[in-house]
């Protein structure tokens, strides 16, 4: 059995139904939700987290697997320490100030949200433009730091596959379950807070006179 292979309008309309799909997981997952994404930087809220720990399982799980059975050619992109760490950073300040990362800015975008549309996906244009200005002089130098080749997280725990792939599923179960506990708590005392500072109604039963 060979690679999966999806062309013309068949990959249009998969990378359409694809893109609606995952539109609608975000939308109901609140992650394009301004407050919810700053409270998970802030590590006030972690549904964003859990959103995110499940999407990795869920792909990892799924990608491998359609790569087992031949539906899928495994991509691995070289890993360079000093790129990763750069664009790490600037993405990590792009997504506290302007509160989406691509995925999401799009997203809100689609919800009719103008902050997505200027400053989100204009940034992104504006951005991939710069990089390609300035690509050809970091090549010689800069992103070769920290070359390390194309290497996977099997190879470097030195264990199977599957078993890497259990390993860092019941990981990220735990996390999900641990940050769960933390929201249902938080929840729990903000409500606690709110019906004792409500104020308490008492009724005055009118008095009989003779």
């Amino acid at each position: 059995m060979g690679p999966l292979e999806i062309t013309g309008t068949a990959r249009l309309a998969l990378g359409l139904v694809t893109g609606i799909a995952f539109g609608f997981i975000l939308q109901k997952g609140q992650a394009l939700k301004f407050l919810k994404i700053i409270d998970a930087l802030r590590l006030r809220d972690f549904t964003i987290w859990k959103l995110m720990f499940t999407a990795i399982g869920v792909g990892m799980i799924g990608i491998y697997a359609m790569h087992e059975l031949g539906l899928a050619k495994l991509h691995i992109k070289p890993t360079i320490l000093s790129a990763n760490i750069l664009g790490g950073l600037i993405f990590g300040a792009g997504f506290a100030l302007l509160g989406f990362c691509p995925e999401t800015c799009v997203g809100a975008v689609g919800e009719g949200r103008l902050d997505g549309l200027y400053s989100g996906v204009l940034g992104l244009l504006i951005g991939a433009g710069l990089y390609s200005e300035v690509y050809p002089y970091l090549v010689p130098g800069f992103l070769k730091l920290g070359a390390l080749g194309k290497v996977t997280l099997p190879q470097l725990l030195g264990i199977g596959v599957w078993s890497t792939v259990l390993v860092v599923a019941l990981a990220l179960g735990a996390a999900i379950r641990f940050l769960d506990g933390i929201d249902r708590g938080a929840r729990a005392k903000a409500e606690s807070t709110k019906l004792a500072s409500a104020p308490v109604k008492t009724s005055q039963e009118p008095s009989l006179t003779q």
